[in-house]
């Protein structure tokens, strides 16, 4: 049996140093893949494209106006919501998984990178990442399809602040789930039905209020629901509150319920995430 020495602690400002070196070595990985640029990075902007094409001439309702509410309007904020679903949790965990898989993680674990360091790169690509994903969406929404965003400061502020919490708990969801896995090969067979399922019962392709009580309570468990319904707030005219359960956006429960499995994933991170799988 070998073992793995202890690397020395590093101060705390150059744990930070390393940390942001890993962001943009791991950005730059990121985009090097063109797998993982397709499946997560692409994907939610292609379905956006899809079903605003697809879906052109149906009605999705209408706005305190009487306008209609196109399909380009109704679908944005769940794409919007599928991307940082995608970006963290199905990427970071086949990502980790892979690592762990090819023998990178056990190189780092016997260099002096601190673990701290290499989350902070982890975490970080996926904030760098979703963050343009997001940008890349909202442009095509409103050039290509003439989608009108919000010109109100608050709800620009909503948006940051579930996105922020929605990407930061993804990703550590995503770094638990790496554990999974048992190789890098079954990753994408693992993870990839995981985050489809909470797509289609959290209201991503399927419109939610039209799903059986007992599913739209079920999802209400998972954080991608709630992510969902934040982004919808921001998005959509707010008649549309009146589709969700309780007749309205609830942006306190969705703080408490992702922030609640933001704490259940670094708990998670803790306890499952090592350099080298037990039974390795």
């Amino acid at each position: 049996m070998t073992t793995t020495t202890a690397a020395p602690k590093l101060p705390a400002g150059r744990t930070v140093t390393l940390g942001a070196s890993r962001i943009a070595y791991e950005v730059k990985t990121y985009f090097r893949q063109g797998d993982s640029v397709f499946f997560t990075f692409l994907f939610p902007l292609i379905f956006l494209t899809i079903f605003s094409v697809a879906f052109s001439a149906a009605s999705f309702g209408t706005d305190s106006s009487g306008d209609k509410v196109t399909a380009a309007e109704f679908y944005l904020p769940a794409m919007l919501a599928a991307g940082v679903l995608l970006s963290g949790l199905q990427n970071m965990s086949i990502d980790i998984a892979n690592e762990r898989s090819d023998g990178t993680l056990k190189r780092l674990g016997g260099s002096p990178l601190p673990v701290l360091s290499y989350f902070i790169g982890k975490i970080g690509q996926v904030v760098v990442t979703g963050l343009l994903q997001s940008g890349l969406l909202l442009l095509v929404a409103a050039i290509a399809f003439r989608v009108e965003l919000p010109t109100d400061p608050a709800k620009w502020l909503t948006f940051a602040w579930v996105f922020l919490l929605g990407v930061s708990t993804c990703a550590v969801l995503g770094i638990a789930l790496s554990a999974l896995p048992r190789t890098g090969k079954s990753a994408t067979a693992v993870i990839i039905p995981i985050t489809l399922i909470l797509q289609f019962i959290s209201g991503v392709y399927l419109s939610f209020s039209q799903l059986p009580e007992w599913l739209q309570n079920f999802a209400s468990i998972f954080p991608l629901k709630w992510l969902a319904q934040g982004m919808r707030s921001v998005f959509l005219p707010d008649s549309f509150k009146t589709l969700e359960m309780g007749g309205t956006w609830n942006l306190a429960g969705v703080a408490i319920v992702t922030a609640i499995w933001l704490v259940v994933g670094l708990v998670a991170c803790r306890l499952t995430f090592r350099w080298i799988r037990k039974d390795s």
